[in-house]
């Protein structure tokens, strides 16, 4: 037999009442009735207990232990199976079993409590009402705990926003030292997440070259405008200050705690590394180069070429792609440059403009 009462509460929780006698299970309901716990339902059928426990969503559970059908220790299995790692509800033991034996089993499978038969109705409503303090205690700090994490995540998460903004201003800064249009980075970290999707990188690596691949010249400006805007070729001694960018790009990016500062350092560093390690400024080569630094490496270069520099034309589009293969293997890393030549260049570069 199974059934709720519901009247006005004065006092907090549902409570649930598993007991296979009804004589029993009158008292109890008359005690917190009288004591102003108005949302009550109960069972004298341990079998349909977990059925009645996930309906009627209980703040407490009053379970005796000897019943017939199954037992109070196995209803008690049941229940904190259900309740699982997430909000356990704390069970109440009844039973006139006072054996050491019993008690232990019973905490030991979950139960927060154990009352002996017969009981004091004062006791018992006091055990009542410690059990759900604590329980409504728990739940509070639950959501308290959950709106901290979500004002935490809210708050890293504009953070984070601000982080990329500074960061995307300030690579445009620097490109529009020796770029008008600014385009340069956002071009080369377009064609970076287009080679890392072809060689097969998650997304969450391409979206960290997308955001990092801009920043690969910001070491230019701390570069003398004599040099960084010369519309003729370097002398040697120049061309050893410009390949100096990569180091300062670095340390403006040095001692970063984010892994898109940490990304964006590297491929500030190594972009002119080359695969035969003859590159700069580290001379570094093959694996021993970041794969972001190779990747926006042949991006750069691609874009580069493409367009119109102080000191030179634009090349286009296919004889770029035959220098790129003929330096594969010796400037470039073969797998990024084969990803790069796979790519659909003539529809690719239509959206690129």
């Amino acid at each position: 037999m199974s059934q709720a009462r519901a009247v006005q509460p004065d006092k907090p929780g549902r409570i649930l009442i598993i007991d296979d006698q009804e004589t029993n299970i009158r008292v109890l309901e008359k005690i917190l009735i009288k004591a102003g716990y108005g949302e009550i339902a109960s069972t004298t059928n341990s079998v349909d207990a977990a059925a009645l426990h996930r309906q009627f969503k209980p703040d407490l559970v009053l379970l005796d232990v000897h019943m017939n059908g199954k037992d109070g220790f196995q209803v008690l299995e049941e229940l904190v199976t259900h309740d699982g790692g997430s909000e356990q509800i704390p069970v109440l033991m009844i039973t006139a079993d006072d054996s050491a034996h019993a008690k232990r089993r019973a905490l030991a499978l979950g139960a927060k409590d154990f009352l002996n038969k017969p009981f004091d109705s004062a006791e018992i409503l006091l055990r009542i009402r410690n059990l759900l303090e604590t329980h409504f205690l728990y739940r509070k700090l639950r959501r308290q705990n959950v709106e901290l994490e979500q004002k935490v995540t809210e708050r890293t998460t504009e953070l984070e926003q601000s982080q990329l903004e500074v960061l995307d201003r300030l690579a445009a800064a620097v490109e529009f030292r020796d770029d008008d249009t600014g385009n340069h980075t956002k071009r080369v970290a377009q064609i970076s997440v287009m080679i890392g999707g072809a060689i097969g990188l998650e997304s969450a690596t391409l979206e960290l070259i997308g955001r990092a691949a801009p920043l690969h010249d910001i070491g230019k400006v701390g570069i003398p405008d004599n040099i960084l805007l010369k519309a003729g070729p370097l002398t040697g001694e120049e061309f050893e200050i410009m390949k100096t960018h990569t180091v300062i790009g670095a340390r403006m990016l040095s001692k970063g705690r984010s892994e898109l500062v940490r990304f964006s350092q590297r491929v500030a560093r190594s972009h002119h590394e080359w695969w035969d390690g003859s590159g700069y400024p580290d001379r570094v080569s093959g694996q021993s180069i970041p794969l972001e630094a190779r990747i926006v490496a042949a991006a750069d270069f691609l874009d580069a070429l493409t367009h119109d520099r102080p000191y030179r034309p634009a090349w286009g589009i296919e004889d770029t792609l035959a220098e790129i293969k003929r330096r594969s293997g010796t400037h470039f890393d073969p797998t990024v440059a084969n990803a790069l030549l796979g790519i659909d260049w003539p529809a690719s570069l239509v959206l690129l403009a």
